[in-house]
């Protein structure tokens, strides 16, 4: 976990009291809403369909139980006992009062946590393989880079007016668990020839109005000059991105209209100007922030666990969720375990203010007190003793988090939706209950096998809805919400864009489309290995639309 030394602390104390300030000048009529929307934007603050809404950033997806416990409070003294882990990696409070954020920000700063840049035009908040630091794949822990770039984006007065929005995602392992293809910029970790560590740099990609999966305009940037070659970009976007229009105001739509070989080009012309100027890294940096970080003291432990073993064989559930929830680790005699937020009861991502207590102290007891939130709506404790992991189970199954639907069909990621979002046009939450109830049987979800179904409630994407295996986008029609379907989108190392299977169906008619299209995978695959994506890419969308579209009558 990086801890914050005392310039960190200095600014966000420093932030609490400027807007603190400014929200007592706008309720004193002191500003106009118009003048106020930034400065709120600018500390994570949105105006929603009922209540104001503030967004906790957690960078790269790291908290510790002492900040959990505080969000828990939060919660409960500021909200309605609950909080929102977002697509983002971030913690979103949807009923906090507008005259008592300035006090949440306080409460954030004291166990080191903010709010700054999680809305507006500039770079949000780092995201980062959830996994990072303890996943065998990994080329080189990303979480230092991540932080090297948190600290490089936060308050950089060139890039707090961008022409719109700016995410960046960076991945450390040969494995894409960060969806770096589909971020305005993503980093890959890269060795070269020497064993030299760099980055392919990949940009453009985005979900939204116009989905597009990046472009690699580098395919390895050393480790010095990444800072360097991150600004040239930012700068070219600055200077030729759209600010006439919103909807085509992302890197993604400069980018396919230069085409990225000429977009390219012109980084390396206005790199050429930056590269081995005083934003090129160096070691002492680097040490200096790695430095900062603490690090799990890990037990000597044998490879496996006769124990679990044994438990395993004598219990089926315990069995299956070892299969679902269980990862592997680099540290021999460890596992990471992902703990499922997805339950018809709950909305996806939703966790309670005694949930947050109890994760917190089950991560004091088997995770070093540190817990990893993912941007599939999960939490991951990353550090968990094999021998141990029976016990861990049976802690977390009266707390509703030990479904083992991890890659399956329950576990449905989505955004709040119409519920809360000002922006949406239609619920995304009911209906992702809906689909969960549709396929609560666990053997059904392990029969059907690996398949991810996201869920928007607009078109901004929130729920990224166009790389699910099944996506779902609220639409408007006259009023009333309906719901578009698409399927063959997918993350990771070959990402793609899902496709249209037809006309928009009513909210009722969802679930029925949903298990329609897994009847005709089911019926169809090659064997249970091939996964519906894949099956989908073999058959195209043909047989799928029959089987939704033929009583749609």
């Amino acid at each position: 976990m990086y801890l914050y030394d005392p310039i960190d602390q200095r600014l966000v104390d420093e932030r609490v009291a400027q807007f603190r300030d400014q929200t007592h000048r706008f309720l004193a009529g002191r500003f106009s809403d118009a003048e106020f929307l930034p400065l709120r934007l600018q500390n994570g603050l949105y105006l929603q369909r009922h209540a104001p809404m503030l967004r906790v950033a957690i960078p790269y997806g790291l908290l510790t139980s002492r900040q959990l416990r505080r969000l828990a409070h939060i919660a409960r003294t500021y909200d309605r006992g609950y909080g929102h882990f977002s697509t983002r990696q971030n913690l979103q409070f949807n009923w906090p009062k507008l005259e008592q954020v300035p006090d949440i920000l306080a409460e954030l700063a004291d166990v080191q946590m903010h709010a700054i840049q999680t809305s507006g035009n500039c770079i949000r908040n780092i995201t980062a393989d959830h996994f990072a630091a303890v996943a065998p794949d990994e080329i080189v822990d990303p979480l230092v880079w991540a932080e090297l770039l948190r600290q490089w984006s936060t308050l950089h007065p060139e890039f707090a007016f961008l022409p719109r929005k700016f995410k960046i995602a960076i991945s450390g392992a040969r494995n894409d668990r960060a969806a770096t293809l589909v971020h305005d910029i993503g980093l890959q970790a890269r060795r070269d020839g020497h064993g030299a560590i760099g980055f392919r740099v990949i940009v453009g990609g985005g979900l939204g109005r116009t989905p597009m999966v990046g472009h690699a305009i580098r395919e390895f940037i050393a480790w010095p000059h990444l800072l360097t070659y991150l600004e040239a970009i930012l700068r070219v976007y600055n200077r030729h991105g759209r600010r006439d229009n919103k909807y085509k105001a992302r890197i993604k739509v400069l980018v396919k209209d230069r085409t990225p070989q000429a977009f390219a080009a012109e980084v390396d012309e206005e790199w050429r100007h930056l590269a081995g100027g005083p934003g090129t890294l160096v070691q002492a940096e680097l040490d200096r922030v790695a430095a900062r970080f603490t690090r799990p003291a890990y037990r000597p432990l044998p490879a496996t666990s006769a124990y679990i073993d044994t438990m395993r064989r004598a219990d089926p559930a315990f069995e299956r969720w070892l299969g679902r929830n269980v990862h592997p680790h680099r540290v021999k005699g460890h596992a990471a375990v992902t703990l499922s937020l997805k339950r018809p009861a709950m909305a996806p991502g939703d966790v309670t203010a005694d949930q947050m207590e109890a994760i917190a102290g089950l991560a004091e007891r088997f995770s070093f007190g540190e817990l990893r939130v993912t941007h599939e709506q999960n939490l991951v404790f990353a550090d968990v003793e094999r021998d141990r992991l029976y016990e861990l189970w049976q802690a977390l199954r009266p707390l509703g988090l030990a479904s083992a639907n991890i890659g399956l069909i329950g576990n449905v990621i989505s955004c709040p939706g119409g519920d809360f979002c000002a922006l949406a046009n239609a619920v995304s939450i009911p209906v992702a209950q809906a689909i969960q109830r549709r396929f609560e049987d666990l053997d059904y979800q392990h029969d059907i096998g690996e398949l991810d179904l996201n869920i928007s409630g607009c078109i901004n994407a929130c729920g990224h809805h166009h790389i699910g295996h099944i996506g779902i986008l609220g639409v408007d029609k006259a009023g009333e919400e309906w719901y578009q379907v698409t399927i063959g989108g997918r993350q990771g190392t070959s990402a793609a864009i899902g496709r249209i299977i037809g006309p928009a169906i009513s909210r009722e008619a969802v679930p029925d489309a949903v298990e329609n299209l897994i009847r005709v995978y089911l019926s169809g695959r090659e064997s249970e290995a091939e996964r519906f994506v894949d099956f989908v890419h073999r058959v195209g969308l043909d047989p799928f639309r029959e089987a939704v579209y033929a009583h749609a009558d």
